[in-house]
């Protein structure tokens, strides 16, 4: 990173920087003081639960030598720099600290400032599942030939997203990011610091609908991404998602559709999932209106789901000029395989932990993954929250599924009722149905029924904490 505190000062002032000032060269941008190091920024930012403010003396304990906060806790030996001030600051008196009115809009000011001043191809991602492993492949697709930055983890938000621009280097050609959604005018505003050229939307479904309101707001909401690109940009859209393809007009930018159908620009078909193994497809690839490419792949990406995920990555480097070559190399990159992690269980149990989180489409796509394995099928599904009006019904759904494959279903909390509920009526015997309202009660049971060659499906909201249940039916590692 080449960022320095005269650019911190330059973007929060307008101003050339003092002469003063030291011209000290950041290492580290970070809002949790147990992240500083040497010569890293810290900034302070008031949360619900807690407020950055109380561990501004921490984090220069650690080595923060800039802070970026709206006061500055008494005790504290500092040089202050405030917006009015016009005094030259004197750098002796131990780290520089910026006072901002509020340290969010700072914090946005400085990314969107240091955005300008680089020239990658930035490319956002949003939608309701699949973000954040369509980001990771992608981003492993483009770094085959172009250096690439991308979110780290699901710096996806108001905050994340800015920490991310400020990791920017001239090297940089291209930017992957990750784009949250809550409300309207979110991903408009997290658009106007990025500034993509290229939008892959990945699908519409009911996810944050109770905050969202509607699935009509969801749209919206992400349809501001497609309306950010510049007209010499792409959209890159799943034309197999109904509320996707209506996000085609609203695009200045060309549209490139991929999915399963035939008449897209890039499609999927003989579509063969091997478990553990990975799956095994057919790209088809309308390079022009008399020249269609045929590729046959055996990639390690887990479940039927992952056919999208690979067609979005392909699409990017299609369009960014890569050939196949280095798209499926690509496309194998190990360290871009995230979300259900395979581990040993108890009893000589497999493990499918897939507690990142949970919404009804990829909690079906996660039991689809799971009919395709060997083994006695135990699914264990706890609550799915922020789903609104859609609550009920999606549980339902889930359940459905479930009768369809888990030979054994326990379900945690009150919402994972409706999918216990819905599985005994899809034909799954009530017998091998366990509901439990708390995960401290599902644990024993589990233990005792868990049987050698099970294969366990754990899925949850993120807030269940399940990946504690995951945790205490784990074999742990021998250590020599």
């Amino acid at each position: 990173m080449t960022l320095c505190e005269h650019d911190i000062y330059s973007a929060l002032h307008g101003t050339s920087p003092h002469p003063s000032l030291s011209g000290r060269v950041i290492s580290r941008f970070v809002i949790d003081s147990r992240q500083a190091i040497p010569d890293s920024c810290f900034l302070a930012f008031r949360g619900e639960n807690t407020d950055g403010h109380q561990y501004i003396a921490a984090a220069i304990q650690r080595g923060a030598r800039t802070i970026i906060a709206e006061t500055l806790p008494p005790g504290i030996t500092a040089t202050t720099v405030r917006p009015s001030h016009e005094a030259a600051p004197d750098p002796g008196r131990g780290p520089l600290v910026f006072i901002v009115p509020d340290t969010l809009q700072a914090l946005q000011q400085l990314a969107a400032t240091w955005r300008r001043q680089h020239q990658p191809t930035v490319v956002g991602i949003t939608g309701s599942v699949g973000k954040t492993s369509t980001k990771e492949l992608a981003a492993a697709v483009l770094r085959q030939r172009y250096p690439t930055l991308w979110n780290q983890g699901n710096l996806n938000n108001e905050i994340g997203l800015p920490l991310t621009l400020l990791d920017l280097e001239a090297q940089h050609a291209y930017a992957v990011l990750e784009m949250g959604f809550y409300l309207e005018g979110e991903i408009a505003q997290l658009c106007r610091l990025a500034q993509p050229h290229i939008g892959i939307i990945t699908n519409i479904g009911p996810i944050h609908l109770e905050r969202a309101g509607s699935m009509e707001a969801i749209f919206r909401g992400k349809s501001e991404l497609v309306q950010a690109l510049p007209a010499d940009g792409h959209a890159i859209l799943n034309w197999d998602d109904e509320w996707v393809r209506k996000m085609a007009p609203l695009s200045p930018a060309p549209i490139f559709r991929y999915g399963l159908n035939p008449e897209v620009d890039l499609w999927a078909d003989n579509i063969q999932s091997e478990g553990l193994e990975g799956i095994r497809f057919r790209f088809h690839y309308r390079r022009s209106a008399s020249q269609t490419e045929v590729l046959h792949v055996h990639l390690p990406l887990l479940g039927r789901h992952s056919v999208h995920t690979a067609l979005r990555a392909a699409a990017l480097g299609l369009i960014c000029q890569l050939s196949w070559e280095e798209i499926i190399r690509g496309l194998h990159d190990i360290n871009a395989q995230v979300r259900i992690e395979v581990t040993p269980g108890i009893h000589q149990s497999t493990i499918l932990d897939d507690t990142y989180n949970a919404s009804p489409p990829s909690s079906i796509a996660a039991l689809n993954l799971l009919s395709d394995l060997e083994g006695r099928h135990v699914a264990v599904l706890g609550d799915m929250l922020e789903l609104g009006a859609y609550e009920e019904t999606g549980h339902r759904l889930v359940g459905r599924k479930a009768a369809d494959i888990a030979d054994m279903l326990f379900t945690i909390g009150p919402r994972a009722r409706w999918i216990a509920e819905e599985a005994v009526l899809g034909g799954l015997e009530a017998s091998q149905v366990y509901h439990f309202d708390a995960m401290v009660e599902a644990q024993p049971v589990l233990q005792q029924l868990i049987q050698k060659g099970d294969q366990i499906l754990i899925k949850g909201s993120r807030a269940l904490g399940m990946e504690k249940l995951v945790a205490a039916l784990s074999v742990a590692p021998v250590v020599s």
